[in-house]
């Protein structure tokens, strides 16, 4: 059965991104630099390489609109698997035209993110997106939360859990700590 992940990096305040929408630092990547090749070898860490493909091996995306938007929807493709936008607005022509693998959907998240689980099988579904993990939450529908946390604090800008319904509870599944982050796997208490 499908499980629904949220994977995101975020600064030890709570930030997943900068006011600007980039990802902190001077480069505007400080975020994601727990993932970057070794600048001596050229690999990924294990870790890294860990997450790298289980990202590859998901079966579906759901992405916030802002998020795919921001992305331009990953060129229409995600790892070739199909991208589903709840949004109440339709898609801009190159979702609705040129991206045959992402879909808009207008019915809300629950729907969103079964369509998702229904394309993904057995492999999980990843979530994108501050506003959208919120929804899923509020609904129910997410199961999982992966948080890399950067030892870095941003002092500014969109938080990943900015507005919650009530008290969520985790249960923690995994702690893998790197110099670089640690990556913190929950599972969403029912």
């Amino acid at each position: 059965m499908s499980t629904s992940v949220l994977d995101m990096s975020m600064s030890l305040d709570g930030y997943i991104a900068d006011p600007n929408d980039y990802l902190g630092g001077e480069d505007g990547e400080r975020l994601h630099h727990w993932s970057a090749p070794d600048g001596q070898s050229g690999q990924l860490s294990a870790p890294a390489r860990q997450f790298a493909d289980e990202i590859i091996a998901t079966g579906a995306v759901v992405a916030g609109r802002r998020t795919a938007e921001l992305m331009d929807h990953w060129g229409g493709d995600h790892h070739g698997v199909p991208v589903f936008v709840p949004s109440h607005r339709p898609p801009g022509p190159a979702a609705r035209w040129g991206y045959p693998l992402v879909t808009y959907v207008a019915d809300g998240i629950e729907s969103a993110m079964a369509q998702a689980k229904a394309a993904a099988g057995d492999r999980n579904v990843l979530v994108h997106g501050a506003y959208t993990a919120q929804r899923a939450l509020a609904a129910g529908v997410l199961d999982e939360v992966q948080i890399h946390q950067i030892p870095v604090l941003l002092g500014g800008g969109h938080r990943l859990f900015d507005v919650l319904p009530s008290q969520i509870e985790l249960e923690i599944v995994q702690v893998i700590d790197t110099p670089e982050a640690t990556h913190i796997r929950y599972r969403v208490r029912r």
